[in-house]
């Protein structure tokens, strides 16, 4: 039989070939020729194996095991699933028995011996598979584990502040794909993972940042234009902040804005908290601002002050109409009247000077200030 090993192993080879059609371009040039040496090397183990004395536990050579370890290895290595390994083997299995049996018969092999000849050649191909799929497992983990941490540093590379050559770096050695824009989105922990299976594939998970304990930050690729409107939309009931889109090498500038909003306790899109996280971008500054346009109302009741600051913005925000501020308000039109002539006494002429209604504007523009932790 030992003799006849590469003829069965030629006639293996070619019944792989042919009954597995995404097997025909691996066994060309020099990856055929080691795939030979491999069938070959598993026929010899199996040999060596069935040469055992009886009696004695029968245990498949390492080399062999070995072999189909790397085998599986391999095949993830070229982004093959292990179905068309699987049935390699079991074609394998079906000729070389059918050849050497005939071999065996040829020599005066009894019944008895042939059985258990047929019994641990599909044992030994049992074993061969099992060692071959956790290899093709073990290499998708491993590639897996490590393509994922290169792409978290690329993550972190792009809101750290990095130079630009690192980030083109970082993104070569993640084998990533630039897009066009990257939209920073802010994520609760708990819906992290509900989020990136219906984001692009692309999305890069920047993973634990300082000061982020309790969310997840996620760069999702081309969110721009109409496909926001999207991302928008997956986004909406999961406390979610996503930043604008921004080209994907500025994405840093998306993350500070999806924070600060966060830092606001505001959700979902930033492009709709414009005016908020404008005025509050210096609070001392909004404060300020607050005291000297408020500066006429600082000697009444506290209770008397907010109802006429609550009239004051809405009547800036209304243009004036006592119908909407009413309504706004909740309140009848001639409490505006009174309101109003209140504010009049108080400001004067003050109130037609367009400086003042700017100041007033900017300085009622958010209900409350908030103090933003400078990012």
């Amino acid at each position: 039989m030992r003799e006849d090993l590469p003829a069965v192993a030629e006639n293996v080879v070619r019944a792989i070939v042919e009954e597995v059609p995404s097997y025909v371009a691996a066994f060309e040039g020099s990856m055929g020729e080691t795939i030979r040496n491999a069938v070959q090397l598993a026929l010899g183990g199996f040999l060596t194996l069935a040469s055992g004395r009886r009696g004695v536990a029968l245990r498949t050579p390492a080399p062999a095991m070995e072999g189909a370890y790397q085998l599986g290895r391999g095949e993830a290595r070229s982004q093959r699933t292990t179905d068309a390994l699987l049935a390699a083997y079991r074609i394998g299995a079906r000729v070389s028995w059918r050849e050497m049996a005939g071999r065996a018969v040829d020599a005066g092999v009894d019944g008895s011996t042939l059985a258990a000849f047929a019994e641990l050649v599909f044992a030994y191909i049992d074993e061969l598979s099992a060692a071959s799929v956790a290899g093709h497992e073990d290499e998708l983990a491993s590639t897996g584990r490590v393509r994922a941490r290169q792409l978290e540093r690329l993550a972190r590379a792009l809101l750290d502040g990095s130079a630009e050559e690192v980030v083109l770096e970082a993104a070569e050695r993640a084998d990533w794909t630039p897009p066009t824009t990257l939209t920073a989105v802010l994520v609760p922990r708990s819906q992290a993972r509900p989020v990136l299976g219906v984001v692009p594939a692309a999305t890069l998970e920047a993973g634990d940042l300082a000061g982020m304990d309790e969310l997840g930050v996620l760069l999702v690729p081309d969110a721009h234009g109409r496909s926001r409107s999207a991302l928008l939309h997956s986004l909406r009931g999961r406390g979610a902040v996503a930043g604008p889109a921004r080209p994907w090498l500025e994405a840093r500038t998306s993350y500070a804005r999806a924070r600060r909003a966060h830092a606001l306790g505001l959700e979902g899109d930033t492009e709709e908290h414009l005016p908020a996280l404008v005025l509050t971008a210096d609070p001392e500054a909004l404060a300020d601002l607050r005291s000297q346009a408020l500066a006429p109302l600082a000697d009444l009741r506290p209770a008397a002050a907010e109802k006429l600051t609550e009239t004051l913005r809405s009547w800036l925000l209304h243009q004036g109409r006592r119908e909407d501020v009413a309504a706004d308000l909740f309140v009848h039109p001639q409490t505006v009247r009174y309101r109003l002539g209140q504010l009049r006494e108080l400001y004067g002429d003050r109130l037609e000077d367009p400086r003042t209604v700017l100041g007033l504007t900017l300085a009622l523009g958010v209900a409350e200030p908030h103090e933003v932790p400078d990012h």
